[in-house]
């Protein structure tokens, strides 16, 4: 947790009140809500399948004196009223904040539900099998079920997740003035926040700001609406600029909040599944890796100690993930008064400064096995675009100077491998064409990730592990 002088107006979560000129801000802003979203629809689900159990079972009994007919026509009835609500957005986000349109979606999925079984039964040739007052009497008695439990509760929600169920966040930078209800609202100004790209530090205090935040809107002048965009675009978070010009236009592509419109700039490449999936992945390969390759590990750790008497491991910052900054860990290869911290300067063919033991496990990529740690850790992930240092060069430029695009990379987390390595676009930039190449391949896998390409760039990156471009 961090925390930050606050001044006064700087930040206020819109409705609550105003804090005081010496109150201290507390950094991440709020907490997390996606898994008390997730642990919402998972009631939602719950309690609409014990309505629907309790009213039929309740009717069965009532009008046949008996369960077992009523139980069977639940386990009929309540697969597609599932079906039906996740269809018809009865667990979704404004079923979270509107009682009314929940309620209303359940009431469509249950009309769906019992519909389908009436269909069925039609066309199976059982429907006079059917009684009438016994559908009717279970279509009130859900329906009114239903009602009564949705309404009661929406109060546990609306106090697990707030009356939104959003972190809206909303970063005043001199554009026109936004007042959103139950948002955060912090004034760059008085926080020192700039969209400057080529400051990593900046970046990773623009980050701090947004941990957690579902959405994040800047209100700027037109002409910084490009370097706010390009920044958002890194930082794997649904992030809009304000437009006011959106209302008039009617823009495709563009979201309406009260009065105020805004462009989608955008969004985390990855939703809540397919990062799941990619961290079980992670975590399954990253572990059975350490175990297996444990005594490799050992052995280089013992041979970089005897040979010079320093320490085994390199670290060194990198920028991950929404722009976060993480140490990165790797088998130290060079002698330890020429190491470079800020990776300033790239390692060539020859370099004075690698030892005869780092010589061999760069040019057979021995040196990365210790991300598996920041893997294990959540910094990296086991495929991903490649974290470079803070300071490398293409050629006498920045990497983010040679093409704005540069830090979409970090939407994702950074990987022990990507499919720039696979395609050989390895080892150090001289030029700038040496940086175009990698980039465009990280751009195009974040463009349609999924889960076998994963694979698919594992399985190739054993052939390139030993490479003339590792020196």
């Amino acid at each position: 947790m961090t925390t930050l002088d606050l001044e006064a107006q700087s930040a206020t979560r819109a409705n609550p009140r105003t804090p005081s000129p010496r109150e201290r801000l507390k950094l991440p802003l709020a907490p997390s809500l996606e898994h008390r979203r997730l642990q919402c629809y998972a009631l939602l689900m719950a309690t609409d399948s014990l309505a629907l159990a309790g009213s039929m079972l309740g009717v069965g009994s009532a009008l046949h004196g008996s369960l077992s007919m009523a139980f069977q026509h639940l386990l009929l009835l309540l697969p597609f009223y599932l079906i039906g609500a996740l269809s018809f957005d009865a667990y979704s986000l404004p079923a979270l904040t509107s009682v009314r349109f929940s309620r209303r979606r359940a009431l469509i999925s249950l009309v769906a539900a019992f519909t389908t079984l009436i269909f069925l039964a039609f066309f199976a040739k059982v429907s006079d099998q059917i009684s009438r007052v016994s559908i009717g009497a279970n279509f009130a008695a859900c329906s009114l079920m239903l009602l009564m439990v949705r309404s009661s509760i929406q109060p546990l929600i609306a106090r697990l997740c707030g009356p939104t169920a959003q972190n809206v966040l909303i970063l005043d930078d001199g554009g026109m003035p936004v007042r959103i209800p139950h948002a955060w609202h912090i004034s760059t100004r008085d926080h020192l926040l700039v969209p400057n790209r080529s400051d990593p530090h900046m970046l990773d205090r623009l980050a701090m700001f947004m941990t957690n935040m579902d959405r994040v809107l800047v209100s700027c002048p037109p002409e910084r609406r490009m370097e706010w965009a390009m920044t958002l675009k890194g930082a794997n978070i649904t992030g809009e600029i304000i437009d006011q010009t959106v209302m008039s236009m009617g823009v495709l592509g563009a979201r309406r909040i009260d009065n105020t419109g805004s462009l989608v700039v955008s969004a985390g490449p990855l939703g809540l599944r397919g990062r799941a999936t990619k961290r079980a992945m992670d975590l399954a390969i990253a572990g059975s890796a350490a175990l297996f390759l444990a005594p490799l590990l050992l052995t280089v750790a013992l041979l970089i100690s005897l040979e010079d008497r320093g320490p085994v491991f390199f670290k060194q910052q990198r920028q991950g993930r929404n722009n976060r900054l993480f140490w990165i860990y790797k088998f130290r290869s060079m002698r330890v008064a020429q190491l470079d911290s800020a990776g300033a300067r790239s390692a060539s063919k020859d370099d004075d400064r690698i030892t005869r033991i780092g010589r061999l496990i760069r040019r057979t990529s021995i040196d990365e096995l210790p991300q598996l740690i920041n893997v294990l850790r959540g910094d990296m992930s086991i495929v991903g675009p490649r974290p470079h240092a803070l300071g490398s060069l293409a050629g006498t430029k920045r990497f983010w100077e040679v093409d704005p695009r540069y830090n979409q990379r970090h939407s994702l987390k950074p990987g022990l491998t990507g499919l720039a390595q696979v395609r050989g676009f390895r080892g150090a930039t001289d030029t700038e064409a040496d940086l175009s190449g990698r980039l465009q391949a990280d751009l195009e896998y974040l463009d349609g990730w999924t889960i076998w390409r994963d694979v698919q760039i594992m399985f190739a990156t054993f052939t390139v592990l030993i490479h003339d471009r590792a020196f």
